[in-house]
């Protein structure tokens, strides 16, 4: 009787699964549309006392995003008061939407990624799992890989879309 063999093990595939760039942590948002005036304008004077008369220990431990979600008035330097209110709570504090707060955090991921060991490699990057994972983090693993990976395929090892192929 024929040994049988795991092709996908012998084959050399490398798999990345981006659901291990996720960041633990929780996420939230501060919106600067409950600061503004008639919801159109920021008044400088009353949002600095609103920053100073703020308890902005809520934010401790969490992943913030500063945006404002109406078509309104917003200097640049009101988005960078909140950020010194907050900062000292925050443990990543960026501007934007939760959206952006993942595309922001998978992307720092993928920029500290090793590459070396995917040079001439063949590659899998896996999809369909539990943890949400922004399309641009896919789009910019492959752009990353695409430049030294022998192949780029997606799925899983057992049934994978082919995607990029190095030629000889």
């Amino acid at each position: 009787m024929d040994e049988i063999k795991n092709k996908v093990s012998e084959s050399g595939i490398v798999t990345i699964d981006l659901e291990n760039f996720y960041v633990e942590g929780e996420r939230v948002i501060f919106d600067i549309k409950q600061v503004l005036f008639q919801g159109l304008i920021l008044k400088e004077k009353e949002f600095r006392e609103f920053i100073k008369s703020t308890d902005w220990s809520f934010y401790q431990n969490k992943i913030v995003g500063i945006c404002c979600s109406v078509d309104a008035i917003v200097p640049t330097w009101a988005y960078m008061l909140l950020s010194i209110a907050i900062e000292p709570f925050a443990t990543k504090l960026f501007f934007g939407t939760l959206n952006d707060i993942e595309n922001f955090l998978f992307i720092e991921k993928i920029s500290q990624l090793d590459i070396k060991k995917y040079i001439n490699a063949r590659i899998v990057i896996k999809g369909c799992g539990d943890k949400f994972v922004p399309n641009n983090a896919y789009v910019q693993l492959t752009v990353l890989l695409k430049p030294i990976a022998k192949s780029i395929m997606y799925g899983e090892p057992c049934s994978t879309v082919p995607l990029f192929k190095a030629k000889n």
